[in-house]
């Protein structure tokens, strides 16, 4: 109800227009309050509410197949019967150990006063009972004293001459590869800050001070920079190249806050079978960073609709792709917003969306050129659906409201988001660059901040360096230790070629 002032203009053209702008503030605040009461339940929802987003709506999960969006909040009949079954906790089968673990054979055998039968006779060993048992030795510190001799002529005054060594990574260090990988390990595999792996040096006996562990892990960057070239060679080859980036914290930049914050960007692409991962540290977020690091880049580039990305993807050569996921995601917000038991427009947007996953899903196994023909045939129709239920739906719902701003992203990405059914081989969202990043995201919440730029752009080469290990298939210790043994003499090309994760088959650590 609209509280009228006490004194209204006898002039009818005055009273109409005074008429209208209440109606318009009226419309604004009502508006205001379905924004806030809508950002009030989402952010109870990640506060308390499960984070899948397939949670947001269990009926419609994101790969269901088909399922109409008005199947979705059918009432069940209150007459109807269920029958509820109580399910039965089956035991799991245990996986086995893998095969390329040492194994230690202990033979269990009768004890002498039962190998003689009741009949008599004397009892012989007709099969055997294997079981496996996993053992762990606790890690184990030695150390390596290098003796060199020295020779000397006894008849004559010519200089004495000292046997070599093998070329040491650090030079004067007490660090072998073996602790290297150790450190390289703990630090950006198992987010294990500096300052606690020097307790656990400290519970052997082994007093380092995390300043010389820092002080270790930026020289073993530095050392590892002619890998890193060849691998952003590789990249910039790829037909496909994801983007992301994340906040970091560095605490002393020159000429800035400690509170300020600096990005950490994520680029994954390469052949299939030669997947390369980087990791990049500037201070700045500007459009001048992507376009820096891809420079010369030929190929499809996909991000999300952040506009740092749009001057590299208006250079010649380069085609934009959209997200799916991320416009997903705005629907999903909408979603859970919605009164509960009934069904919304998210829902039928949702709905079309897992089509196409389901598609992706049912293709994923096959080659480029039958997956590129079902998104010709298959996913083209339903994605002229959902652009036809957008341009009906458009018109009707404002950017304040969660639903406004979900069918927005999707209006204003819309060129970007379909051209992923060009090439069997295109991807339909940014996911590989999000699993890229993410063990990044988990160790930052362990170190929470780097304290040099040295550090962070030390975290960066090695993130990339175990990152790429891992995703080429590779234990992330033993190739470390692999590729730090022979690092030293390294000098060709052909040599640090030959230590690239794809090029090399380390041998397990034992």
């Amino acid at each position: 109800m609209i509280s009228m002032p006490k004194d209204l203009p006898d002039d009818p053209v005055l009273l109409k227009q005074l008429l209208e702008q209440m109606l318009r503030e009226r419309k604004s605040d009502k508006g205001k309050i379905v924004h806030l009461e809508e950002e009030n339940a989402l952010l109870r929802q990640r506060l308390f509410g499960r984070k899948s987003e397939q949670a947001a709506d269990a009926a419609t999960p994101q790969l269901a197949l088909f399922n109409e969006a008005e199947s979705i909040a059918a009432p069940v009949s209150e007459e109807s019967e269920e029958e509820v079954v109580t399910p039965i906790k089956r035991r799991g089968k245990r996986k086995l150990l893998p095969a390329e673990l040492p194994r230690i054979e202990v033979i269990h055998e009768l004890p002498e006063h039962q190998l003689t039968c009741v009949c008599g006779c004397r009892k012989h060993a007709i099969g055997e009972e294997v079981s496996e048992q996993l053992e762990i030795v606790p890690m184990q510190i030695r150390v390596i004293k290098h003796v060199r001799k020295v020779y000397g002529c006894r008849d004559c005054e010519t200089a004495p001459v000292t046997a070599g060594k093998p070329a040491q990574l650090i030079e004067k260090s007490m660090a072998s590869p073996s602790v290297l990988a150790m450190l390289l390990t703990t630090k950006y595999v198992d987010g294990l800050p500096l300052h606690r792996f020097e307790k656990v040096l400290g519970r052997h006996g082994i007093d380092i001070p995390r300043q010389t562990l820092a002080r270790w892990v930026i020289q073993c960057g530095e050392h590892f920079q002619p890998l890193l070239n060849l691998m952003r060679d590789g990249l910039l080859g790829s037909r496909v190249i994801h983007c992301d980036e994340t906040r970091v914290q560095v605490l002393k930049e020159p000429d800035r806050e400690p509170s300020s914050q600096s990005w950490m960007w994520v680029q994954t692409g390469g052949p299939p079978d030669k997947p390369v991962i980087l990791f990049d540290y500037t201070t700045s977020r500007a459009q001048e960073v992507p376009s820096r690091l891809l420079e010369g880049y030929r190929g499809y580039l996909m991000t999300d609709d952040y506009p740092g990305y749009n001057a590299l993807g208006a250079q010649a050569g380069v085609e934009r792709l959209g997200c799916w996921t991320h416009a997903r995601r705005k629907f999903v917000e909408a979603q859970k917003v919605q009164p509960k038991g009934k069904t919304g427009r998210a829902d039928i947007a949702l709905n079309l969306i897992s089509k196409l996953y389901g598609i992706e899903t049912a293709y994923k196994e096959k080659s480029d050129e039958l997956r590129k023909k079902s998104r010709q045939d298959l996913s083209c129709h339903v994605m002229e659906q959902l652009r036809e239920w957008l341009r009906k739906t458009l018109p009707y719902v404002t950017t304040q409201t969660a639903l406004g701003k979900a069918v927005t992203y999707l209006a204003n990405n819309w060129e970007k988001l379909k051209r992923y059914v060009e090439e069997g081989y295109l991807p339909i969202d940014n996911n590989a660059a999000e699993r890229a990043i993410r063990p990044f995201v988990i160790g930052r919440k362990n170190w929470l901040f780097s304290d040099t730029p040295k550090g962070a752009k030390a975290s960066a080469q090695l993130y990339s360096l175990v990152e790429t290990a891992k995703a080429n298939g590779h234990e992330p210790y033993a190739w470390l230790l692999h590729a730090l043994e022979r690092l030293p003499m390294a000098i060709s090309v052909e040599d640090y070629e030959a230590l690239l994760p794809w090029n090399c088959s380390p041998a397990s650590p034992r």
